[in-house]
């Protein structure tokens, strides 16, 4: 069984749909005990980062996803679930997260030409790269970047983290990444859920490393 963490942020239903669709076992849960006994965990999110992690503390959720992902569990972040792996975030303040990838979340307007006159939220479909040193990990399994790969992105705010961080990105007037991991904890800024078959693809590979 999966946890897919339910802690007042954000509607599931297309998520928890998409993972039945590829025959992931999942439950909605913030049962702590629950928790602890699934095989991996899911840590969506919609919203305000500080909103997040006010409820993920209302809930006495953040120390257990500390530990757990520190477990060795397969653990995945999603869009603001991705957000809150990382150490801070200046989202409407500053504001701790769970600290488990390297890196800060900022305003994507600050790292961005003007010129550019590109639209803030970054949303829609872009093309995502990947990272050479990561082109054998198994989160890419059949996905063809030998053609181009689109996913479906609805953020205003990205991790600024190193490059060794980051398995794929995008390039949005800046490098967005949008899949990171460290160790066994993977998170993925775009929404895989409404990123078509490439995003059912990477949800699918996630679900293998269980097994």
């Amino acid at each position: 069984m999966i946890s897919v963490i339910d802690y007042g942020v954000g509607n599931l239903f297309s998520l928890k749909s998409s993972l039945d669709y590829i025959g992931l076992d999942t439950t909605l849960t913030n049962d702590i005990e629950k928790i602890k006994n699934s095989k991996g965990i899911i840590l969506p999110g919609v919203g305000a980062f500080r909103d997040a992690i006010k409820n993920l503390e209302k809930y006495n959720l953040k120390d257990i996803i500390i530990e757990e992902a520190k477990s060795g569990k397969p653990f995945l972040g999603i869009c603001l679930g991705m957000q809150l792996l990382f150490e801070k975030s200046y989202e409407y303040g500053e504001y701790n997260g769970l600290g488990l990838i390297h890196g800060e979340i900022d305003e994507i307007k600050k790292h961005i030409s003007s010129e550019l006159d590109l639209k803030i939220p970054h949303m829609g479909w872009n093309n995502l790269n990947v990272n050479d040193k990561f082109k054998d990990d198994k989160i890419l399994k059949n996905i063809d970047f030998e053609n181009d790969v689109y996913v479906y992105y609805v953020h205003s705010y990205f991790a600024n983290t190193d490059i060794k961080n980051v398995i794929a990105y995008s390039d949005y007037g800046t490098n967005i990444p949008g899949i990171v991991k460290k160790n066994n904890v993977y998170g993925m800024q775009f929404h895989p859920e409404k990123s078509s078959d490439v995003g059912l693809k990477l949800l699918k590979n996630w679900g293998d490393l269980l097994w």
